[in-house]
């Protein structure tokens, strides 16, 4: 990671948790800071493709409710490129 500055947060986990962490960084050769860096990565990428998903699910639903089907829907998307 480049040298930005960074904030020092403080976090509080129980006991066990806090133990199971510094094991896994330790297995992964990372730094406490490391793992929960790529914790928060991971996060906001499974954040954003369940963002996703819905989306996906909100416009099935519409193309149903609007009977498109699937080539119309393909169609609309390259005509509007």
């Amino acid at each position: 990671m480049s040298s930005r500055q960074r904030v020092v947060m403080t976090v509080s986990l129980p006991p066990k948790t806090a133990e199971e962490c510094k094991e896994i960084a330790k297995e992964k050769g990372e730094t406490i800071s490391e793992f929960f860096r790529e914790m928060f990565s991971f996060y906001k990428q499974e954040k954003l493709a369940k963002e996703f998903r819905l989306l996906q699910e909100y416009g099935v639903k519409k193309a149903r409710e609007m009977k498109i089907t699937e080539k119309e829907i393909e169609r609309l998307v390259f005509e509007g490129r």
